[in-house]
């Protein structure tokens, strides 16, 4: 197992590649490596194809990634209250991992962005959490200790950071929005470097 937290997500409009790169520095403050990994966007199209490498932003996850991580976090808009097609299309091609247990006792936790506050935020995170329970992985949320938790009036959730984007996806995130995703990285690194050894 290699020391690193793998951030991986998914962005249409920016708004969720904001929030990781929060996290990982969150990861950062906490003593563990960040990898920022995003996945392809996927297409109704069987023919359709895209490059290999994307053209800006983070390399695309590999399940090489996936597997070597110490912790996972996992990010993505919702869509109608679920998580979007082409993480849940990541980690459908995941079973080889779940086969060898690889993921296995691992600490992760999740973030989204909607478009407004009622959006689906809760739903998206709980959705996000199935196939990560599936492969044994030990979840983490936010503890209300956390006091942006208890004073928000923007996102922010037990379940995971959240971030109020707006119809447009442009609405930028607030203060209290970057400190969440800044304490889950913090928190799955902690976790993260406190189980090492110990499974």
């Amino acid at each position: 197992m290699s020391d690193y937290l793998l951030v991986l997500y998914f962005s249409r409009d920016g708004a969720t590649a904001e929030m990781a790169r929060l996290v990982a520095r969150g990861a950062e403050e906490g003593g563990l490596e960040a990898r920022l990994r995003t996945v392809p966007p996927v297409s109704a199209d069987c023919e359709a194809t895209g490059p290999a490498v994307p053209e800006a932003g983070a390399p695309y996850a590999t399940m090489d990634d996936l597997a070597n991580c110490a912790a996972l976090a996992l990010g993505s808009p919702t869509r109608f209250g679920n998580m979007a097609a082409p993480l849940k299309y990541f980690f459908d091609n995941s079973s080889g991992l779940w086969m060898k247990g690889a993921l296995s006792g691992k600490p992760a936790g999740v973030f989204t962005s909607t478009g407004s506050m009622h959006g689906g935020q809760e739903t998206t995170l709980l959705s996000m959490m199935l196939p990560l329970l599936h492969h044994g992985m030990l979840i983490s949320g936010l503890p209300y200790s956390e006091p942006d938790l208890a004073q928000t009036r923007d996102g922010g959730t037990p379940y995971g950071p959240s971030h109020v984007a707006g119809i447009d996806g442009k609405l930028p995130l607030t203060q209290v929005e970057k400190n969440l995703c800044q304490a889950l990285g913090r928190r799955l690194a902690h976790l993260a470097k406190a189980l090492k050894g110990k499974l």
